[in-house]
């Protein structure tokens, strides 16, 4: 059973399915903490909407990225994810603190596109930092 455990085709499968069903988990949360529903507004073609959902998509699978490639073990991997995550949820809450004279989830809702950008930029940029420090 160990040598089916060590082929890389079924650890590449191991790690995409994880990081898929985490990626679903992980949006699922960020869509209660905000006050719009994200498809709905994507659906409505709403590009703020979309920019700042894609940027925490990118950020979380480059968080997983980098936690695949420093741990051989799919636990620690996972664990290292859930933890990049949090972080990035609380980048999401401290940047909406930093913006005290809009409302960030308003400014999305309202297809505010350079807010849509900002956010974006942030999720990915903190993603790359965050993956910096998994080892």
């Amino acid at each position: 059973m160990e040598q089916f455990w060590e082929n890389e085709f079924i650890q590449t499968a191991a790690y995409y399915s994880v990081v898929i069903l985490c990626i679903i988990v992980f949006l699922a949360i960020f869509e209660l903490v905000t006050k719009y529903n994200n498809w709905e507004e994507i659906k409505k073609r709403n590009v703020a909407v979309a920019m700042a959902t894609g940027g925490k998509i990118f950020g979380i699978a480059n968080v997983f990225r980098h936690s695949i490639m420093h741990n051989d073990n799919l636990f620690v991997m996972i664990s290292w994810g859930v933890f990049g995550f949090f972080l990035l949820l609380i980048a999401y809450f401290v940047f909406e603190f930093m913006t005290p004279k809009f409302k960030v989830d308003d400014e999305l809702q309202n297809n505010n596109m350079a807010v849509g950008l900002i956010s974006m930029i942030l999720s990915i940029g903190l993603s790359y930092i965050i993956g910096a420090s998994i080892s």
